[in-house]
This record gives structure tokens, C-alpha cells and sequence, in this order.
């Protein structure tokens, strides 16, 4: 009897143990090395939530709406998006283009690219009713800021994030317009729902009008806000006919302008292990980690979907990406994009 005790306790030590050390890993992935109070290098800091899409519906041609449910899904504000992993593990941002105020619910609006990154193209072929999908807690870097007129501006699916907006600038009972420019009405998403708002909004279809007349801009009122999203020509036109000191904010959905590279090269240290990497001036510090540490996640390569966000320690960074507020880009950086803006950055690797 006294055996049968000792092994009893014996089995369940070793299960409160290894329960333990599970515990210990998930709180750091580098355990034993020390935990972060928030774990940052070698994934995101924003959990993944699972949502089950509930509804799916084509809104335009080649353009897939989705509803997404879930009671852990946190609130939003016009302008938000959020990454969404796909099956195949593609990491990708889609603006919120539903109603805040209907908690626990989502809805996104993707165009098929077919000769895009690939996907757009995983997403319309295996994004399905009744299907579980994962995506991180919304981010906003396109705020609608209080104001008493705003002029937006759309170019085909850059409508998603401004939908929000139209609802809110209309609550708030500012004065606003849409222009609203696309290929044809048969690809334009959400004419419908846009209709209701009457004069407010001006449709474009190219293949009826040509391109949008930006000439109304340039008589915009003092105090108006300019809210853009569309093709980066587009929101060059738009930042190019307003008038000198009116604000244009805006969203794009690809990496904007290229920037080239330094023709200097920069080291990267590695703070776990005091390796110091040479990254060359033609190449991204992703790819010089990546030599040291194979394993380095990432997706996008274009500094949108933060996969590749890591914890700076030292040293001034030159940052080129889309992503992170200006808080985050105090200690972080994206190594597929962002640089060293002087000769050396360290990173928590």
C-alpha cells in the first residue's frame, strides 16, 4: 500500500511539472532564456481570435464579402483593420467596412487580384460559410479625426474603410461628400448601401466617365478633412489638387512608393547570443537574420502584416513600414522593411 502511495505521488509530481514547464514555454517562447513581461520577437504581441465566418456574399464582381462572428471579438473604430491568416498561413490586412456598434461581428470586403501575392486568391477559392478563420485584434492608423466637413475619396475597394466613416461623420452631423471611382458599377462594391446618402455621394464608373474629377478639391472650405483610399495614383492626385495646408489622410492596401535602400550597409546584434550580422546595403535586415536564424517568421515582406515585428534594445531605426503606431515604433521594428537609420540597432534575438 505504502508503494502504491509513493508511486502516486511520484506521477503526480511529474504531472504538475510538466504542466509547469508547458506554462513556462508558452509565457516565453526562448525559455530558459528570460521571459519578456510582453513577448514580442519571434511573433506578434496581438493574440490570434478565431471567428467563424457566418455569412459570404459577392457585393460586386470579383469581390468577396465576408462576415465573421465571434463573442471575443473586441471593439473597432472606422478605419480599423485587421490581419487575417488564411489557411495556407498567408498573413493579410483587410479593412473593418461593417457597423461598430454590432458588437461581436466583422465584416471585410476582398478584391481577387489575380496577378497579386496570391491571396486574394486563396481567400475567394477557400474562405467559405461555416469555415474558422484567425485574425489579430484591429489596429487603426487611418482615424477619423473630428472635424465639421470632410471629403472622401475611394478608389474601387479602398470604399471598405470609408463606409464606417460615412456612417460616423453622418451620426456626428458633419458636412461630407464621396467621390467614388471605379472600372465599371459592375465591379464597384456596396452602390447600394452608398445610394441611401443621396447627393452626398458622386459614383464614377471609368468606363462611363473616365477618370474621377479631383477639380472640386481644390475649392475645399477651411476645416475640411480629406480621407483617401484607393490605387497610390489616385492618392497622389488627390494630395497633388487640394489646396496647401488641408490635411489628406491616407490608407493603402500594397507598399507604397519604394524607397531604395542606403547605399551603406548597418550590423544587426543579436542580444541572446552577442551575434553581430552585416546586413549589406542591398539587402533587408530579415534576410541577414534569417542567415543567423532560419527559422525567423515572416509573410508579407512589404511591412504590412507585423510577422516580422521584433523588439529593438538599442539604437535608432529608419522606419519604412505601414504598420506600427508611433508608440510601438519606439521599441520595435519590422525586419523586413525598416532599416538602421544610423550604423547599428540591436534586437531582443
Amino acid at each position: 500500500m505504502n508503494r502504491a502511495v509513493a508511486l502516486a505521488a511520484v506521477t503526480g509530481a511529474a504531472y504538475l511539472t510538466r504542466r509547469a514547464l508547458r506554462s513556462r514555454i508558452r509565457r516565453s517562447p526562448l525559455w530558459p532564456l528570460p521571459a519578456l513581461e510582453e513577448p514580442v520577437s519571434g511573433h506578434s504581441p496581438r493574440r490570434w481570435l478565431r471567428a467563424l465566418i457566418v455569412s459570404r456574399s459577392e457585393p460586386a464582381e470579383g469581390v468577396l464579402r465576408l462576415v465573421l462572428e465571434s463573442p471575443e471579438l473586441p471593439s473597432w473604430t472606422p478605419g480599423a483593420h485587421v490581419d487575417v491568416r488564411l489557411p495556407s498561413g498567408l498573413v493579410r490586412q483587410y479593412s473593418l467596412c461593417g457597423d461598430p456598434a454590432l458588437t461581436g461581428r466583422y465584416t471585410v470586403a476582398i478584391r481577387l487580384v489575380e496577378d497579386g501575392r496570391g491571396g486574394s486568391r486563396e481567400a475567394h477559392a477557400r474562405l467559405v460559410e461555416g469555415a474558422e478563420l484567425e485574425l489579430r485584434p484591429p489596429r487603426n492608423r487611418f482615424e477619423l479625426q473630428p472635424a465639421p466637413s470632410y471629403a472622401f475619396v475611394a478608389g474601387g475597394i479602398g470604399i471598405t474603410p470609408l463606409l464606417p466613416m460615412l456612417r460616423a461623420a453622418t451620426a456626428a452631423g458633419a458636412d461630407w461628400t464621396l467621390l467614388y471611382g471605379g472600372r465599371s458599377r459592375a465591379s464597384m462594391p456596396f452602390l447600394d448601401e452608398l445610394a441611401a446618402y443621396g447627393d452626398r455621394v458622386t459614383v464614377r464608373p471609368e468606363d462611363e466617365s473616365g477618370l474621377p474629377d479631383l477639380a472640386a478639391l481644390s475649392a475645399l472650405p477651411a476645416g475640411t478633412l480629406v480621407y483617401c483610399c484607393g490605387p497610390e495614383p489616385l492618392m497622389r492626385a488627390v494630395e497633388a489638387a487640394v489646396p496647401a495646408g488641408v490635411p489628406v489622410r491616407t490608407e493603402r492596401f500594397t507598399a507604397g512608393p519604394a524607397t531604395p535602400y542606403p547605399a551603406r550597409p548597418f550590423t544587426v546584434g543579436l542580444a541572446r547570443t552577442g551575434t553581430v550580422l552585416e546586413v549589406a546595403a542591398t539587402e533587408s535586415a530579415l534576410t541577414a537574420v534569417r542567415r543567423a536564424l532560419p527559422d525567423t517568421p515572416y509573410s508579407c515582406q512589404q511591412g504590412f502584416c507585423g510577422t516580422c515585428r521584433h523588439r529593438v534594445l538599442s539604437g535608432t531605426v529608419d522606419h519604412r513600414d505601414e504598420l506600427l503606431t508611433d508608440a510601438e515604433r519606439e521599441d520595435s521594428m519590422l525586419l523586413c522593411v525598416s532599416r538602421a537609420a544610423d550604423d547599428h540597432v540591436v534586437l531582443d534575438l
